[in-house]
């Protein structure tokens, strides 16, 4: 019975008019609460607003792509230290 109250008290959460909708970029996500034919997003109340810099942290559907650059060596100093291992052994 308290569940039947707990998920009617989550759906009275997203009606209030405190979440909005999610948008197109959320389909698929796993945090997705559909309440009254709406669809809302469970962790954040203005998903929009976390799409607007290009990628929702939220986000369970898509992962970021890291990309990893390859730092840059002074060649001065890298013969330096290929001198310096070669003097100690």
């Amino acid at each position: 019975m308290a569940k039947a109250t707990t998920a009617a008290s989550d759906t009275s959460k997203y009606t209030s008019e405190m979440f909005q909708a999610i948008i197109d970029k959320c389909e698929g996500c796993d945090r997705i609460v559909e309440a009254d034919t709406t669809r809302f997003c469970r962790t954040y109340t203005a998903p929009a607003a976390k799409w607007r810099l290009g990628f929702c942290n939220f986000a369970t559907h898509a992962k970021p792509e890291i990309l990893a650059v390859a730092a840059r060596v002074n060649p001065l100093k890298a013969s330096k230290r290929a001198a310096n291992k070669a003097k100690k052994k």
